[in-house]
């Protein structure tokens, strides 16, 4: 009895370690590929940006001088400070002329005519804008970026491989210890059949039962990147993601809109996951959405300025009417409430907060279900030069 009752917990134990590894390297891959392609994404954003600053400069320094030493020297020095824009090529109708970061890395020389080169690492898309320099007709700019962060994507990689490792670590120990586990079990069941009679079926049911009331409970906890009620991401997750949006939207001085919703009615995980799924449909975007308490969701919205986010929120509301039945008692429950950076410094814990407070006025006011807080730059200024 007491071989077969050891075996079986080591069976048990090494299949529940086993798919907990399976989810590790399913969980390691996912997030991996989850982050280079918000990597990517956020390239494109900076490559946008800093093409217009290019573009700014050139038709600037071309209005005091086109393609003079002080014109060449700036469009050199203007690049060479870009992360993502590796080349550029200015054409008017009495030539082209290009300028890269790198000789040789972006544009070739066909007929002494420069042509960006299409290579792996180089973004298929070409940013195009006209310069509109006086005295000078039908000039116009173009440029090409960098596809891959380098820095970032060895990053990501080597803390995937970490997490990887440690699934085999855990693999690993796992299998030493049903080893070790194993013949100890063996060797003391030999004993206790030699030295001892069996146990009654009395005692060993007081036993387990004894066993079971005083064996410690696991303590529940975000897993994975969505929460398996709502298949949207948990809300201890909201405010990290949303500190990397905001540094990534402070590096390209655009706007971020922070969404925090709320269903008044006590609704089922049912029609809770349906409500979650309906705000995936209507924002596009599953890993900016995440559950806020019991009955409420999060969305973050970058590169999105407060007009547009209450647009949203409104159309999103008058979905929410349509799409429900009416006996699910949703038609006048929801309440949203609204905050963005608005061009401030700020962090997510402030954000977080101003959305909350514009939520609890919505909960309050029955005239307005929806409720944004607009900041004043200049007075949000002098309260940060003051609390500094």
């Amino acid at each position: 009895m007491g071989i077969e009752k050891n075996s079986g917990n080591t069976s048990v134990g090494g299949a529940i370690v086993a798919a907990i590894c399976i989810i590790i390297y399913l969980g390691a891959l996912v997030q991996c590929a989850v982050r280079l392609y918000l990597s990517i994404e956020d390239r494109r954003g900076i490559a946008e940006y800093e093409f217009s600053q290019i573009a700014s400069q050139a038709l600037s320094a071309g209005t005091q001088g086109f393609m003079d030493d002080y014109f060449v020297q700036t469009m050199k020095n203007t690049l060479a400070s870009k992360k993502s824009i590796e080349a550029i090529i200015i054409k008017t109708p009495d030539g082209q002329f290009a300028f890269e970061r790198q000789s040789g890395r972006a544009v070739s020389w066909v007929n002494n005519s420069p042509r960006f080169l299409n290579r792996f690492g180089l973004s298929n898309q070409n940013y195009y804008k006209p310069l509109p320099i006086p005295g000078l007709r039908d000039a116009t700019i173009t440029g090409v970026a960098g596809f891959f962060d380098y820095i970032a994507f060895s990053k990501i990689l080597r803390e995937t491989l970490l997490i990887i490792l440690g699934g085999f670590a855990l693999a690993f120990f796992t299998i030493l210890l049903q080893l070790l586990l194993g013949g100890k079990s063996t060797n003391k069941t030999e004993t206790v059949y030699r030295s001892a009679p069996e146990p009654s079926r009395e005692i060993r049911e007081s036993r387990e039962t004894e066993e079971s009331r005083y064996a410690p409970s696991e303590t529940g906890g975000p897993k994975g990147l969505y929460s398996s009620r709502s298949n949207i991401g948990w809300d201890e997750y909201t405010k990290d993601r949303l500190d990397s949006e905001l540094h990534r939207c402070s590096s390209t001085e655009k706007d971020l809109t922070l969404i925090i919703m709320e269903f008044s009615e006590v609704l089922n995980d049912a029609m809770f996951k349906h409500a979650a799924e309906e705000a995936v449909n209507f924002f596009a975007s599953r890993d900016l959405l995440f559950e806020h308490g019991r009955l409420g969701i999060t969305v973050i919205l970058p590169f999105t300025s407060l007009d547009v986010g209450i647009s949203k929120s409104e159309k999103f509301n008058q979905r929410m009417m349509e799409k429900f039945p009416r006996g699910y008692g949703l038609e006048s429950c929801l309440s949203i409430g609204l905050s963005s950076r608005s061009g401030r410094l700020i962090n997510a814990e402030r954000l977080i907060f101003e959305a909350n407070e514009a939520l609890k006025k919505a909960k309050s006011d029955p005239k307005t279900s929806i409720v944004a807080f607009k900041s004043d730059l200049e007075k949000y200024r002098d309260y940060i030069r003051t609390k500094g």
